[in-house]
């Protein structure tokens, strides 16, 4: 089931981290746990990036963003403040409670502590924004569906959604160039977090990276065309989602 919940501040170690990177200029370690993979961890200063220091999809996605946009997951709020600078029209929602505070005084003029896909949340929108491997929130694939019908409640006519992601298919690469993937597993791109900062230990949640192909089939089976807007690097591309 698509999570719809917000995070309280006990259990918010990426809000907390970006609290005390604002409040300090510097951060401990944000830690990230999975069953899939060995400990890694979220340089905090990233998240603070400005706009030249951006990779080139999420600056392609910035100057496509137009009309009222909704910048989802917001984090610190370097899109949103990105688009305020250009002078667009943007909101910017979180579930993070110390996220959003850190928003608010950062200057983004419309913030919300706001779960996507809370059933209350229901205006509407020209473009939605979900960057930062924005796909994840999805969780996984049988939430796709639920995902679709949200999008069709928020986006206005002739809207689109920017969504960036990245195909896991690397992670299982032969020596020979082929690829290793058991297909009656779950999706590889179905991944597991959990984050920890300082002595704050967020719950585990789900995280989906889908390749575009899927995306795409996922997308026409729901009443959505999916354009590939640009491929970045390391297999991750910026998509364009919008009704067909």
């Amino acid at each position: 089931m698509i999570n719809s919940n917000l995070l309280s501040a006990d259990k918010d170690p990426m809000g907390t981290a970006i609290a005390d990177y604002f409040k300090c200029h510097k951060a401990d370690r944000l830690r990230v746990f999975s069953s899939l993979f060995d400990e890694d961890e979220i340089p905090v200063k990233e998240l603070f990036r400005s706009e030249k220091q951006m990779s080139l999809l999420e600056r392609t996605a910035l100057k496509m963003a137009t009309g009222k946009i909704l910048d989802i997951g917001a984090g610190s709020g370097c899109h949103a403040l990105a688009l305020q600078e250009a002078g667009k029209d943007v909101q910017a929602i979180d579930i993070s409670p110390l996220s959003v505070e850190v928003m608010k005084q950062r200057g983004v003029n419309k913030v919300s502590l706001t779960n996507l896909f809370d059933p209350r949340f229901c205006d509407s929108y020209d473009t939605l924004l979900m960057l930062m491997n924005g796909s994840g929130i999805i969780g996984k694939l049988e939430n796709l569906p639920d995902f679709f019908l949200k999008m069709k409640q928020i986006l206005r006519p002739n809207g689109y959604i920017l969504m960036d992601s990245s195909d896991l298919r690397y992670l299982f690469e032969e020596e020979d160039g082929s690829f290793v993937i058991d297909l009656a597993g779950d999706y590889y791109g179905e991944i597991d977090f959990q984050m920890q900062y300082k002595d704050i230990q967020g719950d585990s949640f789900d995280w989906l990276y889908i390749d575009f192909q899927t995306l795409s089939l996922y997308a026409a089976e729901h009443g959505f065309k999916a354009e590939l807007i640009k491929e970045g690097k390391h297999y991750d591309y910026l998509a364009k989602l919008s009704f067909q």
